[in-house]
């Protein structure tokens, strides 16, 4: 494990609206730290993609019966060797290990999220933690040794 080399925290209510906010911090953050040379364009592509469909379904299905007050936090650290992004909700936790792989070439209600993240990023997990939050990790190595 390489050592972390910056990192960034927003805290944002539970609102549909704000993911224009959450996803120009975040490409601001990724203009500050992210080395070109390590890092192309699709990757951070896929990452901006990955923290919104994250960020919309803490609010559409974590946050759902919670008011829009309650707020949802967004972390991002980057290493040398990896961007990690840890999305926090107060919401109900669920298991999707639990969730069916939508058949190519069907359809079905629910379900296409998560495993657009699994394809998105490097690493996925979806657990609770100790302070009744759940956290959605999602993990993208950069460019050295590929």
């Amino acid at each position: 494990m390489l050592g972390m080399e910056q990192q960034d925290h927003l805290t944002v209510k539970s609102e549909l609206k704000l993911l224009n906010l959450v996803q120009q911090w975040f490409e601001q953050f990724c203009l500050n730290y992210l080395s070109p040379s390590l890092w192309s364009e699709s990757q951070l592509y896929r990452l901006n993609l990955a923290l919104a469909e994250g960020f919309t379904n803490a609010v559409r299905h974590a946050h759902h019966a919670l008011p829009p007050e309650t707020t949802i936090d967004i972390d991002v650290c980057l290493f040398l060797d990896r961007l990690e992004i840890r999305i926090w909700d107060r919401g109900k936790p669920f298991n999707p290990d639990a969730i069916r792989e939508p058949e190519p070439g069907t359809l079905q209600v629910g379900g296409y999220g998560w495993f657009l993240l699994r394809r998105l990023a490097d690493r996925v997990v979806y657990e609770r933690t100790l302070d009744g939050r759940n956290c959605l990790l999602i993990v993208k190595y950069a460019l050295i040794g590929q």
